[in-house]
C-alpha cells in the first residue's frame, strides 16, 4: 500500500482531475471530437479517451502503488482486484451525452476507494469552473473560479426542520409524469433539471435539491465520487430497495437503480416507494 497521506491524496485527485479538465474543453471548444456507441449504447467519444489517458498518466506516475479502476478501460476479474484494500474509479466523462449536444453539465470524476467505500470524492465541471470535492471526515466543499484563489465553501444538504416543497432533481430530458408516479403524492415536489448524474448528486449536496432517482445503466465510476461528497455532506446514495451500494464486490462493477437523498430527516420511506422500480 502506498504511503502518501490521505490529504496528499486529495490534492493528487484535484490536481488530476482539473489536468483532465483542461484536455476535455480542448476537444469541447473546438468540437474537434469523434464520438460512437458502446455495446450498452451509450455514447463515448475522443474526449473521454483523451480524459482517460491524463488520469491514467498522472495517477501511475504520482501514486504507482495504488490500482486503478476506470469507466474507459476494462476492469480486471473479481478474483485478481477484490483484495485490493484502495484504488482509484475513475470516470474521465461523466455526463458524455451533455458534452456532445453541448450543454456544460459534464465533469470528471475520481473517487479514492477504501475498505469497499468511497473516502475521497472529487467532481470537476470545467465549462462551469466547478469543482466539488470530499474526503471522509472533513466535510463537502464546492470550489469556483478559474484561478489559483478559487473561492472554496463548505457545503451541506438542505435543511428540513418542517414539512415543505421537495425539490427533485432530473435529467433535462426525463419525462416528470413517469417519475412522478414514484412519488409519494401527499407531499409537493418541484422539479430542477441538470445533466450529469454526478452533478445531480452535487447539487443535492449543496442543497440545491433534495433527491434524485435513476433507473438504467450506471457504473460504479458513476456514483463512487459524489457518494462520498454527498455523504460528507449529510446524505446518503442507496439502492432503490433502501440498501447500501457497495464497491468492488461483485464480477460486475454496473450498479443497481439508485436513490440520492439529502437530508435525513425527511422521511424518505414515504416519499418514495422503494418496492417499484425509480425513473
Amino acid at each position: 500500500m502506498s504511503s502518501i497521506n490521505d490529504d496528499k491524496l486529495l490534492n493528487i485527485a484535484l490536481e488530476s482531475a482539473k489536468k483532465a479538465g483542461l484536455e476535455v474543453m480542448k476537444y469541447y471548444r473546438n468540437k474537434s471530437f469523434t464520438a460512437e456507441l458502446k455495446d450498452d449504447e451509450s455514447p463515448v467519444t475522443s474526449a473521454d479517451y483523451a480524459a482517460n489517458d491524463v488520469l491514467m498518466d498522472q495517477l501511475k506516475t504520482l501514486t504507482p502503488d495504488i490500482p486503478i479502476i476506470s469507466e474507459e478501460v476494462g476492469a480486471l476479474p473479481l478474483a485478481q482486484r477484490e483484495g485490493w484494500e484502495r484504488y482509484w474509479l475513475l470516470d474521465p466523462i461523466d455526463g458524455t451525452g451533455e458534452f456532445i449536444i453541448g450543454s456544460g453539465d459534464f465533469a470528471v470524476n475520481i473517487a479514492l476507494i477504501e475498505n469497499g467505500w468511497p473516502s475521497i470524492g472529487v467532481i470537476h465541471a470545467p465549462d462551469h469552473h466547478l469543482t466539488y470535492y470530499a474526503q471522509n471526515h472533513l466535510g463537502a466543499f464546492k470550489e469556483s473560479g478559474l484561478h489559483k484563489n478559487n473561492s472554496s465553501h463548505q457545503i451541506h444538504v438542505a435543511e428540513y426542520q418542517q414539512p415543505r416543497r421537495i425539490k427533485v432533481a432530473i435529467s433535462k430530458r426525463q419525462r416528470i409524469d413517469l417519475m412522478g408516479q414514484y412519488l409519494n403524492t401527499k407531499f409537493d415536489f418541484d422539479h430542477v433539471a441538470l445533466g450529469s448524474c454526478s452533478l445531480k448528486n452535487c447539487l443535492i449536496a449543496e442543497g440545491g435539491a433534495d433527491c434524485y432517482l435513476r433507473i438504467g445503466v450506471t457504473g460504479e465510476w458513476d456514483t463512487g465520487a459524489s457518494q462520498c461528497i454527498l455523504e460528507q455532506a449529510g446524505g446518503t446514495i442507496i439502492d432503490s430497495e433502501f440498501n447500501p451500494l457497495s464497491y468492488n464486490k461483485r464480477e460486475s462493477l454496473l450498479n443497481p437503480d439508485f436513490l440520492s437523498l439529502g437530508n435525513q430527516n425527511i422521511p424518505w420511506q414515504e416519499v418514495i416507494n422503494a418496492h417499484r422500480q425509480v425513473y
